[in-house]
Parts: C-alpha cells; structure tokens; sequence
C-alpha cells in the first residue's frame, strides 16, 4: 500500500511540477492523472518489460485497491471547505444571494458550453457514408 500512495502521490507531484515550470493553463494534478494513466497503459500492455522490473504492489492490484480506498474517503475532503463557509456564516449571509445568482449562472454556462462542444465534436466525428447516412 505504501508503494501504491507513493506512486499516486509521486504523479501528482510532478504533474505539479510540470504544470508550475511550464506555466500550463493545466492544473497540475489534471497532468499528474494524464501521467498514471500512461503509466498503467504502459504496466498493462507489457512492453518494455515493465511490469517485471517493478515492485509486486503496483502490479498485483494493489494499486486499484489503494486507489479505491482513496475515492471511498473522497468525502472527507470536503470537511474543511464546509467547516470554512460554517466559520463565515456573516459573509454568507451578507453575500449569500450574489453567491448563489453566480453559482447558477456559471454552472448555466458550464453546462451550455458543455452541449456546445459535444454537438461540435460530434459533428465532427459524424461522416456521412458514400449514400449520404452517418
């Protein structure tokens, strides 16, 4: 298990990493999941020899266990946020409308976007066949 967060952990560390040295309009953990994504393609497909030179707890399932754990307690990462809007309740109150017209509105545009480029892709994805069908 310790194997596993470390690789996890490590991922993450130098997506941040890269993310910070290059000035990527990427966060860092968004690169640091890209990086064991192509880790565990190239563990998976056995080339190079890979999955032999590594420790048995990153190829013996391991790893999606600690993986799986870890997505168990996401929750619990959200008890800070919710102890700090508690803690400024004030501010909510002062706020709390402004606040809420602009959690709407942005997640209106987030999902309109979303719409937006899916049609887009899909319309790029779709060619018609030789009589005219998709």
């Amino acid at each position: 298990m310790i194997a596993s967060l470390a690789l996890i952990l490590l991922a993450q560390l130098v997506g941040e990493a890269i993310a910070r040295g290059a000035h990527a309009p990427i966060p860092g953990p968004v690169i640091g999941m890209g990086l064991m994504f192509g880790f565990l393609l190239l563990r998976d497909s056995g080339r190079l020899g890979l999955p032999r030179c590594l420790p048995k707890p990153l190829t013996d399932g391991t790893l999606e266990n600690t993986a799986r754990g870890l997505l168990l307690n996401l929750s619990l990462m959200f008890v800070p946020a919710g102890v700090g809007v508690v803690g400024r309740l004030d501010l909510l109150r002062a706020q709390g409308v402004k606040l809420a017209i602009v959690l709407v509105v942005s997640t209106a545009l987030s999902l309109l976007v979303t719409v937006l480029v899916f049609r887009a892709v899909a319309a790029r994805v779709e060619r018609p066949g030789p009589d005219g069908e998709p």
